[in-house]
């Protein structure tokens, strides 16, 4: 049985700095992109970020570009977002989700992701 649990979620003022974490167990890890997607409140999910199984590539979303850096460690089955420089509008339910491939997916039609998590709040004040 596959699990994805984020951690790493919580409050800090706008310019402030969080780092979320991802395990996923059940699955080959090593085999598996891995990204995070993000809802607020009354909104509709939006794609942030995603990591290929091979680390050699990401594609971020341009909200966050320069400010939310992804890696991963493939030894602990792990996938991390760190999150500089943090605005209110970054407020959100930070989702992470694996699939095996890595495309346009992603962005486009994220629905068909194989694993999702039940994410961790983060919420930026002003």
């Amino acid at each position: 049985q596959v699990h994805v649990v984020e951690s790493g979620g919580g409050l800090v003022q706008a310019g402030g700095s969080l780092r979320l974490s991802c395990a996923a167990s059940g699955l080959a890890f090593s085999s598996y992109s891995m990204g995070w997607f993000r809802q607020a409140p009354g909104k509709e999910r939006e794609f942030v970020v995603v990591i290929s199984w091979s680390i050699t590539a990401t594609y971020y979303a341009d909200s966050v570009k320069g400010r939310f850096t992804i890696s991963r460690d493939n030894a602990k089955n792990t996938v991390y977002l760190q999150m500089n420089n943090l605005k209110p509008e970054d407020t959100a339910v930070y989702y992470c989700a694996a699939d095996r491939k890595y495309g346009s997916d992603w962005y486009i039609n994220p629905r068909v992701l194989a694993y999702w998590g039940q994410g961790t709040q983060v919420t930026v004040s002003s």
